[in-house]
């Protein structure tokens, strides 16, 4: 399998390439050639498989020989030690928890498969990789937890001072050993750039082996696509559903770009609907066809405060920067914080079901879409929960007025000694830090 940039001025790699660069040399996010495809045969086959089994068998058709089977299935294996839930709340309405990993996140999905092909590749160049991640929550825990211990790599995460949850915090500052936490006066959009300038950076590029672990990566981003093709097997093996509409909490795309790539894949997908808050640069697209990114909008789904998303540009190159072409597949839905908190209380008192509230967003815009003439308004829909609820305790009180029970695990990460460097958002100062980093 070859990739390729975005920005289409770049030479075409493999995917240890891709997997160790993170972003290409021009710029651009790489994707690959072609997206493999599952024959309806291959998708029969897979009914009634596990979730390793699934992932295993998409893994491998984007991996090709680069790894060998058996070691790429063992990394499977070792991602994965936990269950993928889908819980149904009513006859045509299901969630896929997608936070019961080591992080209680969906970015877990992601991050620990990244881990493993990124510590393999590292060990056949005999390179130590430095893996930069700009963050806006959850993303820098998974990695955090993902990375550590991982031989010949180090792992530096930004993430925005006050703009990430106490609990998300204290998650990705307190990994230590070879995990360092940058706390950046500014918003996501500040962290995400100067990443993106430390890939450009010639100086910088000498020095280092620099990879992202964002989902800019297209190695963090194949994974996640496990889990629409699991969900959409599992909604027909269970209750006899057919191309299902799947509600995707959205701040930087990747999530729903991997839905996508399922899809495009053969899995048998209806519609997407991008759920976004009042960061709603990409459902104005969707509705005007004009991209017109603002500044950052800080509301209580934190995890997508996103001006300008990364993986857009992913979109834009898979439908050839056609918004009509690309909202047969995806309907775009923006809900206010208002929406979002009312919606977490009536989902509680119709289902006695607590979400955080990024999967409240994607619910209320699933309710909204519902309501339109959509030829998949009426199929069966899966809202994909990104988050455990007691990652957003502030939140939830404020919308629930009760306690949030908190997982043992989460306590335990409260206890722990926040260890940050305080940066400011020019990337001068991220540049002396990793060149600190690299001589220390």
């Amino acid at each position: 399998m070859i990739y390729f940039s975005t920005n289409k001025s770049s030479v075409p790699v493999s995917i240890k390439k891709a997997t160790l660069e993170g972003l290409a040399p021009d710029g651009g996010l790489y994707v690959p050639s072609e997206i493999p495809h599952f024959s309806p045969e291959e998708i029969a086959l897979l009914e009634g498989a596990t979730f390793n089994d699934i992932a295993f068998s998409i893994a491998k058709k984007f991996v090709g020989s680069e790894i060998p089977l058996d070691q790429l299935s063992d990394m499977i294996e070792s991602c994965y030690p936990f269950e993928t839930p889908i819980i149904g709340l009513d006859k045509k309405t299901f969630i896929e928890e997608l936070f019961c990993g080591p992080t209680l996140a969906f970015k877990d999905y992601g991050a620990r498969f990244l881990a493993r092909l990124t510590g393999y590749f590292a060990a056949e160049a005999e390179t130590p990789v430095t893996v930069l991640v700009a963050t806006s929550g959850d993303t820098g825990s998974a990695v955090a937890y993902g990375f550590q211990g991982i031989p010949n790599t180090r792992v530096v995460l930004l993430y925005p001072s006050g703009k990430v949850s106490r609990l998300q915090e204290q998650q990705l500052t307190t990994a230590g050993g070879n995990v360092y936490a940058l706390e950046v006066k500014g918003d996501f959009d500040d962290c995400q750039r100067m990443v993106k300038h430390a890939f450009i950076d010639p100086d910088l590029k000498e020095k280092l082996t620099l990879t992202s672990a964002n989902s800019i990566n297209i190695s963090r981003l194949i994974p996640q696509s496990f889990y629409y093709a699991w969900a959409t097997l599992q909604l027909k093996e269970l209750y006899g559903f057919n191309e299902p509409v799947f509600s995707v909490p959205s701040g930087n795309y990747g999530n729903l770009t991997a839905g996508i790539l399922a899809k495009r894949m053969g899995f048998p997908i209806g519609h997407f609907i991008a759920a976004s808050n009042a960061n709603d640069s990409v459902t104005r697209y969707l509705d005007e066809g004009r991209y017109d990114p603002r500044p950052t909008i800080t509301t209580c789904s934190t995890a997508m405060d996103v001006g300008n998303p990364s993986n857009f540009a992913r979109l834009k190159y898979f439908y050839g920067n056609d918004h009509v072409s690309m909202g047969k597949d995806i309907t775009g839905i923006a809900v206010t914080d208002e929406e979002t908190l009312s919606t977490i209380k009536s989902v509680y008192e119709r289902f006695e079901y607590t979400m955080d509230p990024h999967t409240a967003v994607a619910f209320r815009a699933l309710e909204k879409y519902r309501s339109s003439e959509s030829r998949h308004a009426k199929n069966a829909s899966i809202v994909l929960s990104t988050a455990h609820p007691a990652k957003f305790l502030e939140v939830l009180q404020n919308a629930l007025h009760k306690e949030i029970e908190i997982p043992t695990r989460l306590l335990e990460v409260l206890e722990k000694k926040k260890m940050a460097t305080m940066i400011s958002s020019e990337y001068s100062e991220l540049a002396t830090f990793l060149n600190e980093l690299n001589q220390s």
